[in-house]
């Protein structure tokens, strides 16, 4: 059995990279924004890539921490100070993202931001996930 059905209404136009919803049922996992320091909260990379890529490592060490994984994603937020560095960078950001979390799109929403609590941080990233129970 599926953990999910993603929701594709006929004669949507399927997004790129994400799903429009998702219906799951399980274990829900709320994991708080992670940006992008290694576990001794200091951040490494001073490029957006280089940061998406630490936080999305993060978010999946937390998921194995709770016994799931990156297939267990229902839905993520991504907060950016930088739009167009997003946008210029999209091509690697994607490479990082299926590196990491794989092939697993969930529903996604991206804001850029002002700024964020951590000086440093480029990018946020918050995920809800639901696994089923051990």
């Amino acid at each position: 059995m599926t953990p999910h059905r993603m929701l594709q209404p006929a004669g949507w136009v399927r997004p790129l990279g994400h799903s429009n919803g998702v219906e799951t049922i399980g274990r829900h996992i709320f994991l708080a924004g992670q940006v992008g320091w290694d576990e001794h909260a200091v951040i490494a990379a001073s490029d957006l890539v280089g940061q998406v890529r630490q936080a999305l490592t993060n978010i999946a060490t937390l998921l194995a921490e709770a016994g799931a994984g990156p297939q267990h994603i229902t839905r993520m937020t991504w907060y950016l100070v930088d739009k167009q560095d997003y946008l210029s960078h999209l091509p690697e950001i994607g490479m990082v993202y299926r590196d990491v979390i794989g092939h697993q799109f969930p529903p996604l929403t991206a804001v850029q931001v002002q700024s964020l609590m951590e000086d440093k941080a480029l990018v946020e990233i918050e995920v809800t996930a639901v696994a089923q129970d051990p």
